[in-house]
């Protein structure tokens, strides 16, 4: 939920005046929050908090914890202090991942040009399909009642003209609503929210248009376009004077490529024995390669990213002689890029494995290793782990992200996989 200004006068009913509203912003309701209470009804009404322990980052909260001042990106400890009675779940980003896949998969049977832009939200463009499906309005509801009776979870819709208006019309419906926003009210319905709703406006941003008086969208777009720009910058100053007005040219493209996939763990505690840091990378390099594979992805250069005690951050990377999405390779490769780290005899506080360098994984053109040419064993083997990976996929996507994992117990040479019980009580 997008924890921008609002405007209550914004809200009000703007009639079914949907002539040329085709732009979608579809925008899960606390999406990692929700995954949870639909695996854990029990849950349903408490203050719920999805996030590491004390040293970790609130990752998502329900609105029941959000009444009380959570949000996310807030720090854990200081999320406790505010909400103590609320219940933290540990992150489960398979399950996320899967149900995101999920929802995209929904929403790309309504139009082909969707446009995702993070794990939860997207936008459509659905002039080409009304005559399919009928009016935006109709196609938001489509959307929400599929999303729920599949899912277990709701999506708030905003419809408008624009990229931009129909992402700020998705903030004002939430939770679990649809607002439209006429063409022709696009102006009105924009000047009566504080400047710091338009996109790209932060707080810097902000208090350099207050230091000029502008406060409010109404008075950016009645400032002289010139008096924008040298508060904020020639570029930055057309751009938001535009948006003011409701103007936004920008399409909906479909296809948006992943640059990297990645994964990091904040520890509860600060870790001194490198050998525990190792087992956690080797669950991180997991985690890339299943989100990998699900996504028809491979990878070709492997990063570390390590930061310790003093909070000194130290990145690493390697690239592969071929691309993969095996986790065993992603893991080895991050275990030497750890090993040759120096740490400065330091604690590490936090670790994180990521993929870069991402092609499909059917166009990549692969060249095969010696040992593959002549059917080594060692290359069968490498064939085998994939195939032991993909399965672990399976058991995940029937029984949760914390079903399996890999083991750590045997050599690196001959990871093992651990069993531990799907418990969602």
């Amino acid at each position: 939920m997008s924890r921008g200004p609002r405007a209550d006068a914004a809200r009000r009913d703007w009639g079914r005046e949907e002539e040329g509203c085709s732009i979608l912003h579809v925008d899960m309701d606390a999406f990692f929050a929700s995954v949870e209470l639909a695996r854990r009804p029990q849950l349903r009404g408490l203050p719920v908090i999805v996030g590491g322990a004390q040293r970790g980052v609130v990752l998502a909260a329900t609105y029941e914890a959000r009444a009380f001042g959570v949000h996310s990106a807030m720090p854990m400890s200081r999320a406790l202090r505010m909400c103590p009675q609320a219940v933290v779940v540990p992150p489960d980003h398979h399950a996320y991942h899967e149900v995101s896949v999920g929802v995209m998969r929904v929403l790309g049977d309504v139009t082909a040009l969707v446009e995702q832009v993070s794990v939860d939200e997207a936008f459509l463009d659905v002039a080409g399909a009304r005559r399919r499906l009928g009016a935006p309005t109709v196609i938001a509801q489509r959307i929400r009642e599929q999303v729920r009776e599949q899912f277990g979870i709701t999506c708030s819709v905003g419809i408008a003209s624009t990229k931009f208006v129909a992402k700020l019309a998705s903030g004002h419906a939430k939770p679990d609503g649809v607002l439209l926003v006429p063409r022709a009210a696009t102006v009105d319905f924009l000047r009566v929210l504080p400047v710091g709703a338009l996109w790209g406006v932060g707080e810097r941003t902000e208090q350099s248009l207050a230091r000029w008086g502008i406060t409010s969208v109404a008075q950016l777009a009645d400032s002289d376009v010139a008096t924008v720009q040298r508060a904020v910058g020639r570029v930055a100053g057309a751009h938001l004077h535009d948006l003011a007005w409701g103007r936004d040219p920008r399409p909906v493209t479909p296809g948006r490529e992943e640059k990297s996939i990645g994964a990091e763990e904040t520890f509860d505690q600060d870790l001194m024995d490198l050998a525990v840091v190792e087992t956690r990378a080797l669950a991180l390099a997991d985690r890339c390669a299943s989100r990998l594979r699900a996504a028809g992805l491979v990878g070709r250069t492997v990063s570390v990213k390590v930061r310790t005690s003093d909070f000194r951050t130290l990145t690493r990377s390697r690239t592969l002689t071929t691309p993969t999405d095996v986790g065993r390779e992603i893991f080895l490769a991050a275990r030497d890029l750890l090993a040759a780290t120096d740490l400065g005899g330091l604690p590490v506080r936090l670790v994180g494995v990521r993929v870069e360098g991402l092609t499909g994984a059917t166009s990549s053109a692969r060249q095969p290793t010696l040992d593959e040419a002549v059917d080594l064993p060692e290359a069968r083997a490498d064939g085998r782990r994939r195939d032991a990976e993909m399965a672990m996929d399976e058991v995940r996507q029937k029984f949760g992200g914390g079903a399996i994992r890999p083991g750590s117990s045997a050599p690196a040479s001959r990871l093992a996989t651990t069993f531990v019980p799907a418990d969602l009580s």
